[in-house]
């Protein structure tokens, strides 16, 4: 059963796609997140990837020759060189990310737009000068937030825009996962709020907007041998209305080995007269399992509705991420998803980070002051 048979209107979870779908694209980076989900969602919507590079050109090769990317080069320079890329698409560590953008914003010349990794950097200082630097070199930047684009998300939107559930009272996230830590982060203590928690995070203020304060407790994750700051974590939101949105991210999730897993996102959004909740099957990749939504409302009296949603979170969100800045270079916007709107989503982050550290509520207030500084 479609979602069209049982609903009197559209739930949206399609991207807007860009007229033109032939901007080259020039791609950075060779492994999981690049050769299995951008390009694998790219092919699928007749996007043109072009170029390729990353730190191993025999992967670089591998990757262009399943996916059809016709130029490998050996360095990530050159595809920011090349004059035929008008489009950059950055897959690389976040910490790596401000170099890529020094060089790429001297290439105004062919260089239309810019999408890069969640999170944009490390710290918000370097995200802050990202941001800058696009935007003195008029270059769009769009930021890979990718949960946005889950079919339940983006169904929920829908929802909330409808007033479907009434005064909204309560949302929360569970997720249970074992994630594989990549290298890179084994220099930092902030793993996991900045890594995985900022999906949650950033589509709390897709969904809500932007919170008043918050409160986040952690302890270490057993299983994550080098040192870190946050491995299970908890964070809620308050909001003016007293609404409040919080998340659990366990990512101990059980011992593993022998146990038997049992992993998985759920959300759920509480309101004054209705209901709404999902599932979010990324666990079971590289089985494309559609996310899940269902909702009640008074204003919808018929039980629990449960429309199909025939979209998945891994590949299909990253048609979406791609799809929003190619609609602001045609159209000369702002992407939906910008570096300006991203650092709102990274000072949560920090609120978090200043939440744990000092042990208290913390006002958004506090690092909104640092972004205007």
């Amino acid at each position: 059963m479609t979602q069209a048979s049982i609903l009197p209107f559209d739930l949206n979870i399609d991207p807007v796609l860009p007229e033109r779908k032939d901007y080259r694209i020039g791609c950075l980076g060779a492994g999981f997140i690049m050769r299995d989900c951008h390009l694998v969602s790219y092919n699928k919507a007749g996007f043109n990837p072009h170029a390729i590079a990353s730190l191993d050109r025999a992967q670089s090769e591998e990757v262009a020759a399943t996916r059809g990317i016709p130029k490998v080069y050996d360095t990530w320079q050159e595809v920011v060189h090349d004059p035929e890329i008008e489009i950059l698409d950055v897959a690389v560590p976040p910490d790596q990310q401000l170099a890529i953008i020094k060089e790429a914003i001297t290439q105004t010349s062919h260089i239309k737009g810019i999408l890069c990794q969640k999170p944009l950097a490390m710290n918000l200082a370097e995200a802050k000068e990202i941001v800058a630097l696009c935007k003195k070199a008029g270059i769009p930047l769009g930021v890979n937030s990718n949960m946005r684009y889950d079919p339940s998300i983006r169904a929920l939107k829908t929802l909330l825009n409808k007033g479907l559930l009434g005064e909204r009272v309560l949302a929360t996230i569970e997720m249970r996962a074992i994630p594989d830590w990549q290298a890179f982060l084994r220099k930092y203590d902030r793993i996991e709020i900045l890594n995985m928690g900022i999906h949650h995070i950033d589509s709390f203020r897709y969904l809500f907007g932007d919170p008043e304060k918050a409160t986040c407790v952690v302890r270490q994750d057993p299983r994550t041998t080098f040192p870190h700051r946050d491995g299970i974590s908890q964070y809620t939101f308050k909001y003016a209305d007293d609404f409040m949105a919080t998340s659990l991210d366990d990512v101990w999730a059980g011992p593993g080995g022998d146990a038997e897993d049992d992993y998985y996102i759920k959300w759920r959004v509480v309101g004054t007269e209705g209901i709404a909740q999902g599932n979010i099957f990324w666990f079971d990749y590289p089985v494309l399992k559609p996310s899940t939504m269902s909702f009640t409302s008074s204003k919808m009296p018929k039980g629990w509705i449960k429309p199909a949603l025939d979209r998945v979170w891994f590949p299909d969100a990253f048609e979406g991420t791609m799809s929003q800045l190619l609609c602001a270079v045609e159209q000369g916007s702002e992407p939906e998803i910008s570096g300006a709107d991203n650092l709102k989503t990274l000072a949560c982050v920090e609120a978090c980070y200043r939440s744990i550290e000092e042990e208290r509520t913390v006002a958004l207030t506090e690092i909104e002051e640092d972004l205007l500084t």
